[in-house]
């Protein structure tokens, strides 16, 4: 799928302003925060969307679930943040950096880029994503120091800091957090600023910051709405691919693998095209059915423009991990033979694609029959 080109994200609060733009549309000298008149100014053919928070929550949702193949200890911050409790998992990963590299390189095929960062609790991690994207602070005595020379604006930010309180800091002349922490505590809880304190406390890892962790859902179902309306089939195979990805994902997080999904091409004024991609047997590899949906897509002539695909799956099967033999996978060339099945089955139709099996008959032209392979 192209690239949306100039295209940017309009919220309303309460002026129409640009909530986030893409790279081409920034090149042009669209701004975050910037007001629409300004915008559509510096970029006339700059195409407006409106903000939805239902969306990006969804999402987020959306990306939990994937993260969970990384850690079962996944926690929504909301509105934008994930929080990954990483310690029981790093070994596997090969240390904090590249758990990081992973996780990006894994983002890639989903389009999609994160602000990554690392440190012994989840207010503090938060924080650095935020400022210092790509930063490592490690249990170490007073690493919280490090937190200092932050601006102070970000105690609002994953807390509950008001506005009003962050003037008042502004007031006394408090611009970073370092000079937060040498205000006199008194003081500031007799400005009624107490919960600075407990926020400061929570990043420095002086106080407890439970979180719920999130649990991934018994059915997958994910939804990409499109930027445009798609009468063609293949550019719908990057978006699909997206869904692979997270189902992929969602699939690790529970060791288990199925055998089919769902995937709806939503239209808007006629019924769903559901196309069933089916694989032989059961498996979580998204660039398998990546390809069996680019045969079915292959030979799908679309009655109407599509405006959004969705992906269903439920009923996964727990599966045992694989360890790799010393000569090589033994069962490569079965799934390799299943493979080539499945793609067959997908481009002729599944009656289509048969076997003979011998029967027990003393004629010659009875002593067999047809049936599936496998």
């Amino acid at each position: 799928m192209d690239e949306p080109g100039e295209l940017a994200v309009v919220e309303h609060s309460p002026g129409a302003r640009v909530a986030a733009a893409t790279p081409a549309a920034l090149a042009r000298g669209v701004e975050p925060g910037q007001n629409v008149t300004g915008a559509l100014a510096v970029a006339p053919s700059l195409q407006l969307r409106e903000r939805d928070p239902a969306l990006e929550a969804a999402t987020l949702t959306e990306f939990a679930a994937w993260a969970a193949q990384f850690t079962p200890c996944v926690s929504i911050d909301p509105p934008d943040a994930l929080v990954l409790e990483t310690s029981g998992s790093l070994r596997l990963f090969g240390g904090v950096t590249g758990l990081v590299r992973r996780i990006r390189s894994e983002l890639v095929p989903l389009g999609l880029d994160a602000a990554i960062a690392a440190a012994p609790t989840p207010l503090a991690a938060r924080w650095l994503a935020r400022t210092h994207p790509g930063r490592q602070i490690r249990a170490a005595a007073e690493w919280w120091r490090k937190l200092d020379e932050l601006p102070v604006e970000l105690l609002g930010d994953g807390a509950e800091v008001s506005r009003a309180t962050l003037d008042l800091l502004h007031g006394i002349g408090a611009r970073r957090i370092g000079d937060v922490a040498r205000l006199p505590r008194d003081g500031l809880a007799r400005r009624q600023a107490s919960v600075v304190l407990d926020t400061l406390a929570r990043a420095r890892g002086e106080r407890p910051d439970p979180r719920l962790w999130f649990l991934p859902p018994e059915r997958f179902e994910a939804r990409l709405v499109l930027p445009a309306s798609m009468l063609h089939t293949e550019p719908l195979l990057f978006a699909a691919g997206r869904l692979f990805s997270g189902l992929s994902a969602w699939l690790a997080a529970r060791h288990a693998a199925l055998d089919r999904c769902r995937l709806h091409l939503e239209h808007e004024d006629r019924p769903d095209t559901v196309l069933e991609i089916v694989t032989g047997a059961p498996g979580r590899d998204d660039g398998r059915m990546l390809m069996l949906a680019r045969e079915h897509l292959a030979a799908l002539e679309l009655p109407a423009p599509v405006e959004a695909l969705r992906l269903f799956a439920d009923n996964p099967v727990v599966t045992p991990g694989r360890t790799q033999d010393l000569f090589g996978d033994p069962d490569s060339a079965r799934d390799a033979a299943a493979l080539l099945l499945d793609r067959l089955r997908a481009r002729l139709g599944r009656e289509a694609v048969r076997t003979v099996h011998p029967v027990s008959e003393h004629r010659p032209e009875r002593a067999w029959r047809l049936a599936a392979p496998g």
